[in-house]
């Protein structure tokens, strides 16, 4: 595919960031190399990559990213393991809570 690429860190601290880039390598480097100071990653360094996916177009990279964001740490840790048999569960889970 290509283009864009929505990605997840696992931080130092066991926290998750997700990001969305146009050179995923580049993005990585630079947040293992603290080049942005004022970055959620600075002082949760190193980071280590834990998902990618790619997209060609920019505005569905964006919105992969935000639904993400919003998922339970579970529901991201499964992303990460590739068990999409779990996610709609913990989808169901969550909103049983509410």
């Amino acid at each position: 595919m290509g283009g864009y690429w929505v990605y997840m860190l696992r931080c130092s601290d066991g926290s998750y960031y997700i990001g969305v880039t146009s050179d995923l390598d580049g993005r990585v480097a630079e947040h293992n190399d603290g080049v942005h100071h004022n970055a959620y990653t600075y002082t949760r360094r190193p980071v280590k990559l834990v998902y990618s996916s790619d997209f060609t177009e920019i505005h569905q990279a964006i919105s992969w990213e935000k639904q993400i964001k919003r998922w339970s740490r579970k529901k991201k840790e499964a992303l990460i393991r590739s068990d999409y048999d779990a996610l709609p569960e913990l989808a169901a889970r969550r909103t049983s809570f509410k």
